[in-house]
This record gives C-alpha cells, sequence and structure tokens, in this order.
C-alpha cells in the first residue's frame, strides 16, 4: 500500500511538472508552446478535460477573464453580475464580476457581456492596457490605427510594453481574431522579459531583455538591468530599464522600444529620442525641423567598431550635428542589432560611452 501511494505521488509531480505534455494537440513545435507552458505552470491557463489545449482555437472573452482572474488571484465562485447575459450560472461569472469591479473589462452598451465571443485585437489591446501598468506611449503608425479611434491609446502602451509588434505590413488588424495561443503570447509577454524578447521586428536593435549591460561613460561606470518596478517616486513604474552606477545606487530608469519605423529611447513619464530611423540607409535623416533635438543623419553602415566587449563589424553610424541649443558639440554614435547603441565619440575623437560586458 505504501509503495503505491509513493507511485502515485510521482506520477502526480511528473503531471505538475510536465503540465503541456498531456496536451495532445500542442506539440513543442507549436509557435506558442513555451508561452502556453509558462501560463499553466502559473495555474492561470487550463486545458480541456478530454487533454487538449485548442491552441489554435479562438478564445472567448469568457476565458480570457478566467485567465486574468486566476493571475489576479480573485475569487472565482460563481455570482451575479452587472451584465444581463452573464448569469450567476456562468461558469466564468465570477472571475467576469471581479474583473468587472476591478474596471479590467467593459460590457457593451446593451449592457451585455457576450462572455461566448471569441475576443478580437482592439478588445485584448483595452484588457492588457488596463492590466499593466506601461510608463510610456509609443507612437503609433499602423495604417489601420488613427488618433481617433478608441483603441489608439491602449495600442500605444502595448506596443512600448513589447507586448506586440503588428503585422510587417505595417498593420495592427484590430478586428481580427485571437486564438488561445496567441492570448497567451500577449499575456506572457506582458508578464515576462523573457516573452517580450519576441515581440520584435525582424533584425530588432532592441537590447536582450535577460541580461544586464554594462558601459564605461564619461560620467562613470554604468550597468542597466532591464527589471519590474513597481513604482518609483510616489509613480507606477512596471517594467523599465534601470542604470544603475558603479557604487550600484540607483541612476535612472530609462525605456526603449521600436516600431517598424524607428528605435526610440526615452524616460518614464517623460521625453523619448528617436535614435534610429528604418529602413536603415546613408543619408537617412531626422529632427532636421525641430527645435526639440539636434539633427540626425545615418552616415555610415557596416562600419568595425572597437569597444571592451567586442569588435562589431556591422554598425550603424549615426552623426549629431553640433547645436549650441541643447550644448551638442557634436558627436557619432554606433548602433548594433542585437545590442543598441555599443559606442558614442565626441568629434574631437574622445570616447564618452562604450559597450563593457554584456552577461
Amino acid at each position: 500500500m505504501r509503495k503505491l501511494i509513493v507511485l502515485l505521488c510521482f506520477l502526480l509531480t511528473l503531471s505538475l511538472a510536465f503540465p503541456v505534455a498531456a496536451a495532445s494537440d500542442l506539440p513543442k513545435s507549436h509557435m506558442f508552446y513555451d508561452e502556453i507552458n509558462y501560463l499553466i505552470e502559473r495555474n492561470v491557463l487550463n486545458g480541456y478535460p478530454d487533454g487538449t489545449m485548442h491552441p489554435d482555437s479562438g478564445v472567448t472573452r469568457a476565458e480570457v477573464v478566467m485567465m486574468i482572474g486566476r493571475l489576479k488571484g480573485f475569487d472565482g465562485k460563481q455570482q451575479n453580475t452587472i451584465f444581463s447575459d452573464v448569469p450567476s450560472s456562468h461558469k466564468a461569472s465570477g472571475y467576469i464580476a471581479a474583473a468587472a469591479k476591478a474596471k479590467l473589462i467593459n460590457g457593451y452598451p446593451d449592457g451585455t457581456y457576450r462572455p461566448n465571443n471569441t475576443i478580437t485585437r482592439a478588445e485584448m489591446a483595452f484588457i492588457l492596457s488596463r492590466l499593466f501598468v506601461v510608463p510610456f506611449r509609443a507612437d503609433v503608425s499602423f495604417t489601420d490605427i488613427s488618433p481617433d479611434m478608441a483603441v489608439f491609446e491602449p495600442i500605444q502602451q502595448i506596443l512600448a510594453a513589447n507586448i506586440t509588434i503588428g503585422y510587417p505590413n505595417k498593420t495592427f488588424r484590430p478586428n481580427v481574431k485571437v486564438t488561445r495561443g496567441q492570448f497567451s503570447a500577449f499575456l506572457a509577454r506582458g508578464l515576462e522579459a523573457k516573452f517580450k524578447n519576441r515581440a520584435t521586428i525582424s533584425n530588432s536593435y532592441l537590447r536582450d531583455k535577460t541580461k544586464s549591460y554594462s558601459y564605461d561613460t564619461e560620467y562613470g561606470a554604468e550597468r542597466h538591468v532591464y527589471n519590474y518596478v513597481p513604482s518609483r517616486y510616489g509613480l507606477e513604474m512596471g517594467f523599465v530599464w534601470s542604470i544603475y552606477k558603479e557604487d550600484r545606487s540607483l541612476l535612472t530608469d530609462t525605456l526603449e522600444f521600436e516600431t517598424h519605423e524607428s528605435y526610440i529611447f526615452g524616460m518614464p513619464y517623460s521625453e523619448a529620442y528617436t535614435e534610429l530611423i528604418y529602413p536603415i540607409k546613408i543619408g537617412q535623416a531626422w529632427y532636421t525641423d525641430t527645435e526639440y533635438s539636434a539633427p540626425r543623419v545615418i552616415t555610415k553602415t557596416n562600419v568595425t567598431v572597437h569597444t571592451p566587449f567586442k569588435t562589431f563589424t556591422n554598425a550603424v553610424e549615426v552623426t549629431v550635428a553640433a547645436n549650441p541649443q541643447f550644448s551638442e558639440k557634436g558627436h557619432v554614435y554606433y548602433m548594433v542589432e542585437g545590442y543598441g547603441e555599443v559606442k558614442s565619440v565626441n568629434l574631437d575623437g574622445t570616447v564618452t560611452k562604450e559597450l563593457v560586458a554584456v552577461e
């Protein structure tokens, strides 16, 4: 009898350690296998009684709220809701009631929630923008999204949070239905840095968010670490790049994100600067007609740049023109795919910043 109990405990341990392996329709080759597995391990996502996951089936508005409810620790006990089509007998009524109270979801003008409808990408953007703190707004240039659309600001937020990047043809497709696998990917990106790395364009210049980057600068040594900061100076923060000085004291928090048009570096709740314009080509210029920054232009590509970390052979050289208005004496900086800025040099040859280590 004791051996039987030990065997049962061992089998139960295996089932908990490898929850996705039992899903007959979720091979390891699936695009979102890792994200789905991550959410199952966090008890956010469940499969079906028949042992399937249905990763490519549409995710309903009720299923989305159940996932969010488990993540937030809401009481899922069935109860009355404010929506006319979600009675207390509905399996998701407890989560829907709690999410509505927390202002994470809205219903429709007719008082319904339509729990069995498949969620759209626009609806997903609204929910994720309410769920995750994003201390910045990215410029939205999707051809099918305009500033007068209600979903414009939510898309700005999830774009800046590296949750979405849109499609290669520069569309967002707000009315397209979302699958269970896709929503799992979006939700995982909001929760974990390693999954944010997947929300990038081809040939991205963003840094790996799972690593730290050390630099020698004209102001001393710096170490940049991507981390989750609940709040700073009374402001909600979320995921940011925190910059630490050599004595490990905090210098500041920063953000970097990318669209299909540009790479941008900024400060939480503050200004941002465009570091690169896409497509990369010599002569590409920006800030040429503004009073907010000195003009910049791509002057070379495929440049060999030596840094203490390594020698790069594919750097893009950007020249910043001298501009007394900004106390800018003129300098060049070098950008590399996957590393961002690796070196900066004044026009007199003085090195002001260079990459020392990536760990």
